[in-house]
């Protein structure tokens, strides 16, 4: 075959090939367990001062480790050439810019630990700067470059109880008594917390030694941002003489780099933190709340004067919570997120009060769960970046200049783009309680037909205080990919609809979300295609909560599988890892003072009603819905005599599949759990 008939069959061949996928004849595989292992997703963006490149992390999964790496790529704006400025099986955090645009630092974790690197971008050179014994976060570089900012614990000797005899030499003794004697001991993801205070340190970026400019038993682990000469640091901390309970009580605090006296900026009761210094470093942008002592507050947006003074609320009247203020380049804007009704959203306000929206696509970090969540960065020239995904793709990076945005990436495309994946659709209701509207989204099978009727999963989000969204996520595609209709809502209490609605459910949770969940389920199944008699409910966390109070309310679900829950309110807030957390926003009073006002609101007072099969899903190593709570459900479904399974995945926490392996055990378990109580064929 010459070369031009060699043209003309490729050409032929991809018409068949168009016209085959378009008419079904050569269907897309669906998406499945072993794709998890192949998803790539990108976060933290920077954006150079001349607007002209773009720095981020990109996350992909090593199926042999079973875990996510981290490295990162620079794209150019002009020629969309990317390039890695890092290669390897890295798992790289915390990048930052310098002022130059030359050198970008970073977190580098390894078997060993966490270090500090700095990379060049204009050359294949990387150079290590710390051997530290604790892990560095929270980077900030100087305006001038020379230098460093970082928080790391110092350590301190734990508390002892007695005093032992000396062990004769040679001796196999026990390991020593473990003294606790504070109120937060342990934390979800890393377990007891070792002793000491996280402190702000400051480090030449040539390397050298560090040199610690915070002291005090307090946390300085907050945001870290330089003044405009390089002479203090701006950080939010908590120094109040009650921070070990009073925990979300920050302030913004000055800290001169010589003498290292403190200045107190901000020091309201509740937290302020997310400092951005202008490029002028006159003015401080930072978001916070008063503290009512309310389960849901919005983080506020504020500017002050670089000396404390001048402070004022932007955008009062914004019912959403903003996060992540940054200057743009100018100074005369300040760009930020927010979430609005399950989207994230990127918006500009000038120091007016003037706001713009840039972009409403941001998202797509959350691959298990449609979770919101996103990040951005803001460069000169009025270029800013950010992630963006759909409900068909993880987080890329895109690129905006006053509104006009435009993706950079498509790191999914090779994999889902060849993939028959879910459609997922808004559907907005009304709730049976109140009236009230109420979002949620419906993920459809491949290959849907509305005339069939299919098996529905009813998947609930944590939180409470939290929002699902138009988002990926693997999860409800697998479900999809098996034949299931997957419902997910935003009841009461879910963020991005205003401080009124999150607070629908303070002191009063679980309540009326079951009935706007209950109205959600009725509006699918009005819409004709889905199985009444095949329903099956999970969720995890406080959905994993709604679960085991929707079981104990009804029985209109053929299977549930309750996932890392509260299940006993009253053990619960006594050993979670936030106990001063939980028992100040999330009730009124202790367990003691009320006792059944923690009874009435926990899922084991209701466990005589359940008759519908329900698994128990919980990773081993979870402190914040600890294992004990999965343990009381499955005993009380045992001797009851109800159908009940409990899975425990090991070394999980909270998150249950911080390894990729973990996502789809979970996914697996719960379809398998789900495909038992399946109606006979005829049924």
């Amino acid at each position: 075959m010459n070369r031009l008939g060699r043209i003309r069959f490729t050409q032929c061949l991809a018409a068949a090939l168009s016209l085959g996928f378009a008419a079904g004849a050569l269907a897309a595989p669906k998406f499945s367990l072993e794709d998890v292992f192949q998803l790539r997703y990108a976060s933290d963006p920077l954006v150079d001062s001349e607007g002209e490149q773009v720095l981020y992390l990109r996350h992909d999964m090593d199926i042999m480790k079973d875990k996510s790496r981290a490295n990162l790529w620079l794209v150019d704006l002009g020629t969309g050439e990317q390039r890695p400025i890092t290669t390897g099986p890295n798992n790289i955090s915390g990048p930052v810019l310098s002022a130059d645009d030359s050198r970008v630092a970073y977190v580098h974790k390894d078997d060993v630990g966490s270090q500090l690197f700095v990379a060049w971008l204009d050359s294949p050179r990387v150079a290590q700067l710390t051997r530290l014994p604790e892990k560095p976060k929270n980077l900030a570089w100087s305006p001038d470059g020379e230098w460093l900012a970082f928080a790391m614990r110092v350590p301190t000797d734990p508390p002892t109880m007695g005093q032992l005899p000396r062990k004769p030499e040679g001796a196999d003794w026990a390991p020593p008594p473990v003294v606790v004697d504070r109120a937060v001991y342990r934390h979800d993801g890393s377990g007891d917390k070792p002793h000491g205070y996280s402190q702000v340190f400051v480090i030449p970026a040539d390397g050298g030694s560090p040199r610690q400019v915070t002291s005090g038993d307090f946390h300085h682990d907050g945001s870290i941002a330089w003044s405009a000469d390089g002479k203090a640091l701006y950080v939010s901390a908590n120094r109040n003489p009650d921070w070990a309970l009073d925990v979300a009580n920050t302030d913004i605090y000055r800290v001169d780099l010589a003498s290292g006296e403190f200045t107190t900026l901000a020091d309201r009761r509740g937290p302020d933190g997310d400092l951005a210094v202008s490029p002028d470093g006159k003015r401080i942008a930072y978001v916070g709340w008063d503290d009512r002592r309310m389960g849901y507050h919005r983080n506020r947006l504020y500017v002050m004067g670089s000396d404390g003074g001048d402070r004022r609320e932007l955008l009062a009247d914004l019912d959403r919570s903003v996060g992540d203020p940054q200057w743009s380049a100018d100074g005369r804007r300040i760009l930020f997120q927010y979430d609005d009704k399950g989207a994230t959203v990127l918006a500009a306000v000038d120091l007016d009060g003037d706001m713009d929206i840039l972009a409403r696509n941001l998202g797509g970090k959350s691959l298990g769960r449609p979770y919101t969540g996103a990040d951005f960065a803001v460069g000169g020239d009025g270029v800013y970046a950010f992630t963006s995904g759909t409900p068909a793709s993880p987080a890329d990076i895109s690129v905006g200049e006053r509104g006009k945005n435009r993706q950079l990436t498509h790191l999914n495309a090779s994999l889902l783009e060849y993939r028959d994946l879910a459609e997922v659709e808004e559907l907005w209701l009304k709730s049976s309680h109140d009236g009230r509207d109420i979002q949620a989204w419906v993920a459809r099978p491949p290959g849907f037909d509305p005339d069939q009727r299919y098996p529905l999963i009813l998947e609930i989000h944590g939180g409470p205080f939290a929002a699902y969204g138009p988002h990926f996520a693997a999860e409800v595609q697998l479900y999809a990919a098996a034949g299931y209709v997957v419902l997910y809502v935003n009841p009461r209490g879910s963020t991005s609809y205003g401080e009124d609605f999150g607070n629908l459910i303070h002191h009063n949770y679980p309540s009326q979300d079951y009935d706007d969940l209950m109205s959600a389920v009725d509006a699918v199944i009005e819409q004709g295609y889905v199985d009444p008699a095949q329903l099956y409910v999970t969720g995890g966390s406080g959905g994993g909560l709604l679960t085991a109070w929707i079981v104990g309310n009804t029985d209109r679900f053929r299977a549930a599988v309750v996932a890392k829950p509260v299940i006993n309110w009253t053990s619960f807030v006594l050993t979670a890892d936030m106990s001063p957390f939980f028992t100040k926003y999330w009730f009124d009073k202790m367990p003691w003072e009320t006792p059944m006002a923690y009874w009435e609101r926990s899922p084991l007072s209701k466990v005589g009603n359940v008759t519908t099969p329900t698994m128990l899903l919980t990773g081993e190593a979870d402190l914040r819905t600890p294992m004990p709570e999965t343990e009381q459900y499955y005993q009380a479904l045992k001797l009851r005599g109800v159908d009940t399974a409990m899975v425990r995945m090991p070394g999980a926490s909270h998150s249950i599949y911080k390894r990729p392996s973990q996502l789809i055990g979970k996914v697996a378990a719960i379809l398998e759990w789900f495909g038992r109580y399946a109606p006979e064929s005829g049924d």
